[in-house]
């Protein structure tokens, strides 16, 4: 994935389609070159707020992702603009965000 013989592995080289299929973290998809996940919320607040929390993860991590905030879901993408698409990047990113929602659900919390 992303292997290149000169220089070896690059976290952010452009993956191929089928590299991005094969190692997509569950409930997120990819579609024109970028990986997608809807989070649903019972409320617009809820979707804020975690909105707010992908947006100190992403500068804690320095990698950003386009955020959209619905009334009941908020849908977040990932891509690497100067690869054109998504890179190892995005894909650990996108597990760490997963990571993050699970730290913060409590037991009876309806998973997103």
């Amino acid at each position: 994935m992303a292997y290149d013989p000169r220089i070896g592995y690059d976290s952010a080289r452009k993956l191929t389609d089928g590299d991005v299929l094969q190692a997509k973290p569950d409930g997120w998809w990819g579609d024109s070159g970028k990986l997608y996940r809807d989070y649903p919320f019972q409320n617009f607040m809820e979707g804020v707020n975690f909105a707010v929390r992908v947006a100190q993860q992403a500068e804690e991590r320095g990698h950003h992702p386009d955020i959209h905030i619905h009334y009941h879901y908020v849908r977040v993408n990932y891509y690497t603009h100067d690869a054109g698409g998504v890179t190892q990047l995005d894909l650990d990113a996108a597990r760490a965000l997963d990571a993050l929602l699970a730290a913060d659900t409590q037991p009876g919390d309806a998973p997103a």
